[in-house]
């Protein structure tokens, strides 16, 4: 339901959703082909069910819309639902793939009672495009069955907690597939007709069961007679600074300055410090515009910070002015309060990340580069490079990659060919002609023989023989054979020039 209602909404966006009577699925990757993962009310009426494969849905039903689920995309929204949640109380967690377990006791008498708790819930989560099932009990798993199985907004006390949950399956006490058949063909359908059996039966049958898939222990935690305790994850710290103006203003640079002060005293506070910050102008129309910076290494410095908007608003439309500016620090990490150095001197590492600042923001990340090493043995695809901000020689791996043999000083990004005019059998060519010059081969060394990379490269890529090769002059290339004669994978071998030894 919720990756339903979720597709839904992001696709009523940005296209039109399609005719209230066509049948749409989503569907996964499984073992064999795309599988059907949900569907809506009129794919459900025509038979087509979870697990199923698109390919014999599609032959059956040629009319089903079917689109890929964006299953990270749920759970980022339900981590975030999972501390939206706390609005009714302080322990809230995620209980299963889309669903949440609230512990509100001692919280419901603040919203009138415990039926007008319910229907705020729902009502919060309708206002979300949400469909919300909830329920009330005494225990976390008696919540989790009566909310799934049981009618919508069903409240149970500690006394009839037992009378709510005999009529429902036995399934909904969160029991394997293994497990729930065994109980089916002992007769035992409902957790009615579980609770009836002796205990020693039970126990005795399922007594190398772990805690999770036995029965009479999730039974138990239903009705309260062991503990099921809601460990909930801490709240979100969230780094934020307000400026809630009097009348609205067209240039939000002149609020700034407070603004990043007043987040920079916070976040020493918490000794952290801001890798990526949000500027977010609310106009008094309704509107907002955001900006986004990030920095190298975290910082906390307001002059540093404040530099780095330099030219970031002025492509932001004031409308008829802003009357609210919010500044937040996104990604923090740990800034310890460090004692300056006794000479009065900076470190020469923060003045280097805030020149990368700088050069980010005025150019962008995508033009402020920084070489990074892959793990591959192919030569030209050790290197790559990464936005500066993403890897930056403050910021360096734990663990670099070790180049398992000598690699030239300099190596072209891509390899040049070169004419050979005489080759040595097994060996590098004796002579050859690169840039219109010729070249007489001295010493050599090698080969390295270098194999492609078969989960990346297309079928019938050659292999490589690298050669180190002096010539004449003193000057050392870097040479390669690409394929074999009658490798069955091309014609006469090509030879390249790919780098320059010192």
């Amino acid at each position: 339901m919720l990756t339903m209602e979720r597709w839904t909404r992001i696709v009523s966006q940005h296209r039109t959703l399609p005719d209230r009577d066509v049948p749409v699925a989503l569907w996964r990757e499984g073992a064999h082909g795309p599988v059907i993962h949900c569907c809506n009310a009129i794919a459900r009426s025509r038979g087509i069910a979870p697990g199923a494969r698109v390919v014999d849905m599609q032959a059956i039903h040629p009319d089903l819309h079917a689109e890929p689920a964006d299953l990270d995309g749920d759970q980022t929204l339900m981590q975030r639902l999972v501390h939206w949640s706390r609005r009714w109380c302080p322990w809230t967690v995620q209980d299963g793939r889309d669903g949440l377990i609230l512990d509100v006791t001692g919280a419901a008498h603040l919203f009138r009672g415990e039926a007008a708790l319910l229907r705020d819930m729902t009502q919060r989560f309708a206002l979300q495009g949400l469909t919300a099932r909830v329920a009330m009990a005494p225990t976390r798993s008696a919540a989790q069955a009566v909310a799934r199985h049981a009618a919508n907004h069903t409240i149970c006390t500690r006394n009839d907690v037992a009378a709510h949950l005999a009529p429902l399956p036995v399934m909904a006490l969160r029991l394997n597939e293994t497990t729930d058949r065994l109980l089916h063909r002992a007769g035992l359908k409902t957790i009615g007709a579980l609770a009836d059996v002796p205990r020693a039966a039970l126990m005795r049958r399922f007594a190398t069961a772990g805690a999770e898939h036995n029965p009479l222990i999730l039974l138990d935690r239903a009705l309260g007679r062991a503990p099921d305790p809601v460990n909930a994850p801490p709240d979100q710290a969230r780094h934020m600074a307000r400026a809630l103006l009097s009348e609205a203003v067209i240039d939000p640079y002149p609020h700034l300055r407070q603004l990043i002060g007043d987040l920079c005293d916070t976040l020493a506070r918490a000794e952290m410090g801001m890798r990526q910050m949000r500027l977010t102008v609310y106009r008094v129309d309704s509107e907002c515009r955001k900006v986004d910076l990030a920095t190298a290494r975290a910082s906390r410095d307001p002059a540093h910070l404040l530099r780095l908007f330099d030219g970031k608003l002025d492509s932001i439309d004031p409308g008829f002015g802003f009357d609210l500016l919010t500044l937040e620090a996104t990604r923090v990490e740990p800034v310890p309060l460090i004692q300056n150095r006794l000479d009065g001197q900076h470190d020469p590492q923060a003045d280097l990340a805030g020149l990368l600042d700088r050069l980010t923001a005025r150019l962008g990340q995508d033009k402020v580069t920084w070489p990074t090493l892959r793990e591959s043995h192919r030569p030209d695809r050790v290197e790559a490079r990464v936005p500066a901000l993403t890897n930056t020689p403050v910021e360096a791996p734990a663990e670099t990659p070790v180049m398992p043999r000598e690699r030239p000083l300099r190596l072209l990004e891509t390899a040049e060919e070169i004419s050979v005019i005489y080759a040595v059998p097994e060996g590098p060519p004796s002579q050859f002609r690169w840039r219109r010059v010729r070249y007489q081969t001295v010493r050599h060394a090698g080969p390295e023989r270098i194999a492609p990379e078969w989960w990346r490269d297309r079928p019938g890529t050659r292999l490589r023989d690298y050669y180190k090769v002096e010539v004449q002059d003193g000057r050392r290339f870097w040479l390669y054979r690409e394929g074999l004669l009658q490798d069955g994978r091309g014609d006469t071998p090509r030879w390249f020039l790919h780098g320059f030894f010192a």
